[in-house]
């Protein structure tokens, strides 16, 4: 059976223009404009905006505060261990934010902190799989594949909305 082919749509969100790419079967990509992690469409891609329609939805209700958490089909092409990491990324919730090394715990693996660091850059889902909610132990923001104010303008997005969940002082101050 052939793959299908990938397609992909535009999303202008608060952030900037978010490419998004797959195919029928799910979410492969969700790019910043910028950043380390930016990507472009590929020339064999086609342009489809009715395969992202709930997607960029679910997408707006977040950044309008009337979603919480996506409920998608994702294809993240990754390790056995990146998608353990994506996967318990899935399990922080809204507002909280926890470190590296307690992301390194929740899978099972806690002197793996680097690696899931790594793991976490790698994302190819970003907004959808929250990497964003990972900071440094000592509660600093650290890299992040959009850029740091892009980071930052989403934990304060959902600290707004979750008063009490993160240290919104020592995050964001």
């Amino acid at each position: 059976m052939a793959e299908s082919p990938t397609r992909y749509a535009w999303y202008d969100s608060p952030v900037g223009r978010l490419l998004l790419a797959g195919d029928a079967d799910g979410l492969t990509l969700i790019s910043f404009p910028s950043g380390s992690r930016m990507q472009r469409p590929a020339a064999a891609w086609q342009r489809d905006d009715a395969v992202f329609s709930t997607a960029i939805t679910q997408l707006a209700e977040y950044f309008a505060g009337n979603r919480k958490a996506f409920s998608l089909p994702l294809r993240p092409a990754g390790t056995a261990f990146q998608q353990s990491v994506w996967a318990a990324l899935r399990e922080i919730p809204f507002g909280a934010t926890i470190s590296y090394g307690e992301l390194a715990r929740r899978i099972g693996q806690p002197a793996a902190a680097r690696a899931v660091g790594a793991a976490n850059g790698a994302n190819p889902l970003p907004i959808v799989v929250p990497c964003h909610r990972v900071i440094g132990a000592d509660h600093s923001l650290t890299g992040f594949g959009g850029g740091l104010a892009t980071k930052r303008f989403l934990l304060a997005h959902e600290a707004r909305l979750s008063p009490g969940l993160t240290r919104q002082g020592e995050l964001f101050g």
